[in-house]
């Protein structure tokens, strides 16, 4: 006897719903969509408004000329982005999941076109069970190919935010695409591919992360999708013109219908389950049977376990809602956001680097003077060329031996030697510490930076 360990997963089919939710969800999708399609092509000056130049190491975010020393501030937004993520989940669950996750955006739209290529739910389902026929054939190659043209735009598009697209779009009709571009390309097209036309919902259910911890931040007022079942249960079927009471019967009619809406196929009835992505079709259907009934709405609704168990109104819900955890993580998410808006506000416009020329140690030249070389990097992160000044000081007598005004052009760098000179007796012999000062004198701004000048023996 052979004992199988594998379950078979039987596929799922969304039934298409409308609603306030899905209202919602739709404009989430237009939303998001318009910004990952839209900003590569968008100009700013001589040059793609968002674009992380890689080969150059710069980013380049409207305004901002961002360098590698600027690391802070990417780490800086992971935490915005890590505390926002914990925000809304403590207010509204799985929000991130169910209206701007790209898995569940791409979901929709692959949905969608399999809808109009396909048919509604029952036609998908009726077709899936018959033999193959011509007419099957074209409608799925139909169907993947435009799934598979959506996935390809997608990979471009993502790769346009590291080459500027427009150059990209260049290469790619002149085939002459680098081995790299065509690999992300690909990649990022076939995960769309396959994560939204074939795997959808198990991503959600087993690969991500986020489904396993989430029910940390979740607390009995939590904003999720609900289901009433003091007021619902015992469900069964009845007309509509039959009175509940006498049949002893909840507000449910076992339609099953929030069953068929839910992308992930659970049954908000049994309760809160990890594999809900909170998006509210099975409120939004529910809704609708509630209507045709002539029943009130709000069997399946997004509200808090306390506010179900104690039957409090909306004003009571919300007043609990926000309770101290939430105005913690806001009050630490706005001090970052704060900090962050100001630090970048107060920037300063270049950046500078000090290295010992490690291949010439300290030396006696002409005059009898000790001289120490190093090499200066100075990056402008503005947008037109920038003439600086270099001093030096910490040392009495200390003097430049080579240019100190230099010019770099826009969001470049540029590498100086400089030859720093003191008298023979300017101190012991050893280390000792001196500044590079780098003033701006196109714009406002100053750098200093510490080295060390070493007199030998």
């Amino acid at each position: 006897m052979t004992l199988s360990l594998y379950a078979s997963q039987e596929k799922i089919y969304p039934r298409s719903v409308s609603g306030f939710f899905s209202n919602w969800r739709w404009g989430m999708v237009f939303l998001t969509q318009l910004v990952f399609y839209g900003i590569p092509w968008l100009g700013w000056g001589q040059r793609q408004a968002v674009l992380f130049d890689l080969n150059s190491r710069r980013f380049y975010i409207f305004d901002l000329v961002l360098y590698p020393q600027d690391f802070i501030y990417l780490a800086g937004m992971l935490v915005i982005a890590a505390l926002s993520l914990f925000l809304f989940t403590a207010v509204a669950g799985r929000l991130w999941c169910g209206y701007a996750c790209p898995q569940t955006v791409y979901t929709e739209i692959f949905l969608w076109i399999e809808k109009k290529v396909e048919g509604d739910r029952s036609a998908r389902m009726r077709r899936d069970a018959k033999p193959l026929s011509a007419e099957k054939v074209l409608r799925k190659s139909t169907k993947h190919f435009l799934w598979l043209a959506l996935a390809l735009w997608t990979g471009f598009t993502f790769v346009g935010y590291f080459t500027p697209i427009k150059e990209l779009g260049v290469e790619f009709l002149a085939m002459s695409m680098s081995s790299w571009e065509v690999f992300w390309t690909f990649f990022y097209g076939f995960a769309t591919y396959g994560n939204a036309g074939f795997m959808r919902e198990q991503v959600c259910k087993h690969m991500c992360p986020y489904a396993r911890f989430q029910s940390a931040m979740f607390d009995n007022d939590t904003l999720i999708v609900t289901y009433d079942s003091e007021r619902g249960d015992p469900r069964g079927a009845r007309s509509r013109k039959a009175d509940p009471m006498a049949l002893n019967l909840g507000a449910c009619v076992d339609c099953s219908l929030c069953v068929q809406v839910c992308p992930t196929g659970i049954d908000i009835r049994n309760g809160l389950q990890y594999e809900c992505i909170g998006c509210g079709a099975c409120a939004d259907v529910c809704d609708t049977v509630m209507a045709k009934m002539d029943y009130a709405p709000g069997l399946i609704k997004y509200t808090t376990e306390n506010a179900v168990q104690k039957h409090w109104t909306q004003s009571q819900t919300l007043k609990h809602v926000l309770r101290p955890r939430i105005l913690v993580y806001t009050s630490v998410l706005c001090a970052i956001v704060i900090a962050m808006v100001v630090s970048l506000s107060l920037r300063d416009p270049f950046r500078v680097d000090v290295v010992r020329d490690r291949g010439v140690t300290a030396r006696i030249v002409s005059g009898g003077k000790i001289e120490n070389v190093y090499r200066l990097q100075v990056m402008n992160a503005t947008e037109s060329t920038q003439r600086y000044r270099i001093t030096v000081g910490g040392l009495p007598n200390l003097m430049l031996n080579s240019e100190s005004v230099l010019e770099v052009d826009s969001t470049q760098a540029r590498w100086i030697a400089l030859r720093v000179q003191a008298p023979f007796d300017v101190a012991a012999p050893g280390s000792h510490a001196i500044q590079f000062k780098v003033d701006a004198l196109d714009s406002k701004g100053h750098i200093q930076e510490n080295s060390v000048f070493l007199v030998p023996r």
